[in-house]
């Protein structure tokens, strides 16, 4: 019984966490939580839940869908919240913000595409080698243009490159 009432504290204290910057907390069974947090016009919202093992699944779902991860505690979920809404405040001051949030979206559909085309269709090994290797382009791409813009964003390393 300690543990549940230990937890239910620390649960408190994240979600006072994200009240205090600006977040409205949405409770599912106390199982799953809705983030909500508006930057001006735009919306951010997360999901978190916790997983049978005690684990903590986050996934920005709005203005697209991301994944965060799976993390061990409810006080690294709000970090990685906290972390990213600060994110989204710096990128909203760049004149390229809603073409950003455009390409994203369509990287998201992508995303679902790809995964449609492999699950409803027999895809030959040279289309998927194909396919492979635009992926590659573009992930050089995208390496090619952040080699040469200035970074602005320094509270956390990317976990990508």
């Amino acid at each position: 019984m300690p543990y549940l009432t230990i937890r239910q504290i620390r649960h408190e204290m994240c979600m006072n966490k994200l009240k205090e910057l600006g977040c409205k907390v949405v409770s599912v069974h106390d199982v799953m939580f809705i983030v909500q947090y508006s930057l001006d016009d735009y919306k951010i919202e997360y999901l978190y839940h916790i997983t049978p093992d005690n684990k903590y699944y986050l996934e920005r779902i709005r203005p697209y869908v991301v994944s965060a991860g799976v993390f061990d505690s409810e006080e690294e979920v709000v970090k990685i919240i906290e972390i990213d809404i600060k994110q989204f405040r710096n990128a909203k001051n760049s004149r390229n913000f809603e073409s950003f949030i455009e390409v994203d979206k369509e990287i998201s559909k992508a995303v679902r595409a790809f995964e449609d085309l492999f699950l409803y269709y027999n895809i030959s090994s040279e289309d998927t080698k194909l396919i492979k290797k635009q992926i590659d382009n573009f992930l050089k791409l995208l390496n090619d243009v952040k080699n040469k813009s200035k970074r602005v964003f320094f509270e956390k390393d990317p976990e990508s490159f």
